[in-house]
Order: C-alpha cells, then structure tokens, then sequence
C-alpha cells in the first residue's frame, strides 16, 4: 500500500495527521519542508511513491502552492491537500487553479480531515472508469420503453415533411428532439430555426416572424427578413406555442394553410416552403376550452403529436445521462471526467428531478466544478438533492442487475420475494451486497452499515416526533451513540426536516 506523505513545518500538525491515519490503516511518511519532498519522489521506488500528498501552504523555503505546482508536473494524477492556518481567498483559488483535491483551512476537525484523505486515497487507488472513456456521442440518450417509443417515431417520420407537434414539461429537451426531426428529414440541408414565442414581446413577435418593410413602423429603418423567410426550405421550430398571443394565432393559421404571408407594412406576399415543428408544455385542449387557442390552430397543428417523458418516469436513463454530461462538462473544462459513488448514484435515482433533463445537466456542471474529488459521493451533492434523494433511497427500493441488463426493483411489500429468513427487505440487502461485490466496490461492509443505520435513525426520529433521546430508548443505544451516528452519517438536515 503506498503511503501518505503529509509535509508541514508544524509538528504537532504532523503527529496528530500521523497517529489518525495509522489507526485508519493508511501508511504515512512525514517531511518538514517542500525540498524534501522533491528529493524524495525523485529517489523513491514505484511502490514507494505517495498515494496521497497533504501539504502546508506557508513553509519555509518552497511553500505548499510552488509544491503543488512542482509535484502536479511530475504527477499529474497524485490527489494533493493543500492545508493553511491563513485562509484567504487567493489561497484558495490558487490552490484550485494548480489542481489541488482539496483546500483544509485549520484547525480542521480531524475526523473531517481524515475522512478527506481516504476519499482522496480512494480515488489514487481506483481504476478508471470505463464508463467515462470518450465515445462519439449520440445525439439522443435513453433506454427506457417511452424514449425508445420515440426514437422510433422520429425514424418512421424521417421521410415525411408533416407538421409535429412535441409536448413535454420544461427541460425535457423538446428542442433536442425538433432538431433530431429536421436532422433526419428531407430538409435536412435546409436552415433549422427556432424561435421561442414567450420569451419576445408581443409587439415584436410578428415582426419577429413575418419580417418587416422599410419605415413600417418607428425604428423599422430597414427592410428585415422573419423567420419563416429565414427558414425557407428547411424547418422552423416554434417553442412555447401555447403561448403565443391570440391575434397572432390568426396569421400562424394563414401561412400554414396557404404557404405565403405578407411582412409588416408590406403588399406584396411571400411564398416560403417551411415545415413547422411547434412544442408546448401546456395542454392545448385546455387552452382551447378556456378561448386562449385557436381550435383551427390547434388541429392543424396536431398533426403528429410525440409527447416526451418527464425524467422522473424515466429514472433508469439517469446513470447514463450522468456519465453522459459529466463527460461533456469535463470535456469543456479541459479536465478528467468525474465519476459518482455507488451511494451518489442510488441518491440521484431516487430523486425527482422537477427540472427534468435540463436540471440533470446544471447538477452535472455544478458537480464537475465543485465537487472536490474525481469520485462524487453523497456529500458532494447539492443539499436540496441530497435530502430528497436519501429520503427516496431509505425506502429500500433497489436495483438489482438481471441477466438482461436492465435493473429489477424489489419494494419493500408483500411480492417482494422471500428467502430462508422469511423477510422481504432481507432480500433486498442480500441483492445489494451481491451487487456491489460484483461492481468490485470497496467497503460494501461500509456502505451497506451507513445505510442501514440511517433508515434506523430516520425512522425512529420521525416516529419520536424529533426526540433524540427517545429515538435513542427505542432503538436501544446510547444518547451520545445517536448523536454522533447523526453527525458521521450527515443526517442533521434530513432529520431537521422531519420534525
């Protein structure tokens, strides 16, 4: 196992890192300046060399910043702490910027700074994930039967130029799958445009889309050509449609029934050939029986209508959406892809996603830059996820791999089956401890126990209204044990919540 090298002029800093990362099991090597540090990876063996480096940043001769920039071009991969007494935010940001794991301001609480460099020593260790290696990436992601559905009806609509309509919640990616229709089209060399009917105010938006003459109005100092002049001979995606504004329903109408539309303060009409893809997040019946759409409107509209799930009933395709954005957001970053923990996975699975896809994406952004480590774990998470998500995941639903590659869920009721001991959720542990062996996870032990003993502290914090030292009887352990299961398995928030 190799070693971690903690340097740092402060000896107590030294002896307290050392003691705590022995009884943890981890090997450490000490050094009281940089230099030394330097003349050590030069002359040590393969074997020898550190798994993890924890530094100071302010010692004599070369600080911790110079250090971190001297061992990163020798070890580009090696995860490196960066510790001070004298937190300021160009030390921070410095240390980010050379590639540190982690920036520790002191004094730090030593479980908290051990917890960090096992994460650190666990992501040294890991073998990557080939899960993240760089493939051509698809224009469309998604296994489960509703996106499969739809992939199929783009395909038997790739020889057609019939109207669609794409209804869907925000963020599902209704613009995605308008540019899929037009990329697999027969217009396909002709322009795509798109245009959002909310987002332009309604004494520009005709304008917007028929264009306008010279002098039609005041500032219309130029002839301009609309976007359905603009999207002649290839597509026009109309988003938000449902909103568009009644009067302009009216010329909408005309131009799909005729072809041909007049600009702003013009005479003469313009034919164009433009097939209309419109998308919508509203129910247009709705909207027709309250008077605020067109019915003529909406049936010729209505030709094809492709409805695009929410994530949340799709929640099988979130580990390859995961993979799929972190990749991306690594890739515009210039950086190694991030990769989630077992644990972070199930979390994310279990959450909602109000955002759909589009909220999927920002988490995957958000993490990429702020998580601290190449593996995301449950703490890294964004809170508002992380208490919803842990929640979700304390119910024991899990997902057992099967032999056709899709997951079976087991729930905790009476068709769950039943092993030798009689009890449905027995077999759910079973099938999760099998799971993970088989993934080759480390400290199934581990994970397994903090799940366990957060369903336990949940449960019986909900059932005592929030008494610790009642949940504590009722579960038969000590009031200081429950207080600090609290703390190591970060329930303070989830808990709070509860109350």
């Amino acid at each position: 196992m190799k070693p971690i090298w903690i340097v740092d002029d402060d000896q107590s800093i030294r002896f307290v890192l050392e003691r705590a990362l022995q009884r943890d099991g981890l090997d450490t090597r000490s050094f009281t300046q940089a230099n030394d540090v330097l003349a050590a990876l030069g002359n040590a063996a393969p074997s020898e060399l550190p798994s993890v480096l924890v530094s100071d940043i302010r010692m004599p001769g070369v600080n911790g910043l110079e250090l971190l920039s001297k061992v990163k071009a020798r070890q580009p991969d090696l995860p490196i702490i960066i510790m001070t007494a004298y937190s300021d935010l160009d030390s921070a940001v410095s240390a980010f910027q050379g590639g540190a794991f982690e920036y520790l301001a002191k004094p730090f609480d030593v479980n908290n700074a051990i917890e960090l460099v096992r994460r650190a020593f666990e992501q040294s260790v890991a073998t990557p994930d080939e899960a993240t290696a760089h493939t051509a990436t698809p224009e469309m992601l998604g296994q489960a039967p509703a996106m499969q559905e739809l992939f199929r009806a783009i395909g038997r609509l790739s020889q057609s130029h019939v109207t669609v309509l794409i209804t869907g919640e925000s963020g599902t990616g209704k613009e995605l799958v308008a540019k899929a229709l037009h990329k697999h089209s027969p217009r396909s060399d002709g322009p795509f445009v798109a245009i959002n009917t909310a987002a332009i105010p309604k004494d520009l938006l005709e304008s917007e889309l028929f264009g306008h003459e010279r002098g039609a109005f005041t500032g219309a100092q130029a002839m301009r050509r609309g976007r359905f002049e603009q999207a002649d001979g290839g597509t026009l995606f109309l988003d938000e449609i449902g909103d568009m504004p009644f009067d302009l329903q009216t010329r909408l109408l005309r131009v799909l029934s005729e072809g041909s539309f007049y600009r702003v303060g013009g005479h003469s009409a313009i034919k164009v050939q433009v097939r209309v893809i419109a998308a919508t997040h509203q129910d247009l019946e709705q909207r027709v029986a309250q008077g605020h759409f067109r019915e003529d409107l909406f049936h010729r509209l209505n030709v094809i209508r492709l409805r695009i799930p929410a994530l949340r009933e799709r929640l099988d395709d979130v580990p390859v959406l995961i993979r799929h954005f972190l990749q991306v957001s690594a890739t515009q970053l210039g950086v190694e892809a991030k990769r989630l923990s077992p644990a972070a996975m199930r979390v994310l699975s279990g959450f909602s996603f109000p955002g759909n896809v589009r909220q999927l994406e920002n988490l995957c952004h958000w993490l990429t830059v702020m998580a601290p480590g190449q593996v995301v774990d449950v703490k890294d998470l964004p809170p508002e996820v992380r208490e919803q998500g842990r929640i979700a995941s304390l119910a024991f639903e899990t997902d057992v791999p099967v032999e056709d590659g899709a997951p079976k869920r087991y729930e905790s009721d009476t068709t769950a089956p039943r092993n030798e001991m009689g009890s449905p959720w027995t077999d759910m542990v079973q099938a999760e401890a099998a799971a993970l062996l088989n993934a080759s996870q480390p400290d199934v032990w581990d994970q397994l126990t903090q799940k366990f003993e957060s369903a336990l502290i949940t449960a019986a914090i909900a059932h005592t209204k929030g008494r610790r030292v009642d949940a504590a009887n009722k579960l038969g352990i000590g009031r200081n044990t429950i207080t600090r299961k609290i703390q190591d398995l970060g329930l303070r928030d989830v808990l709070r919540d509860l109350r």
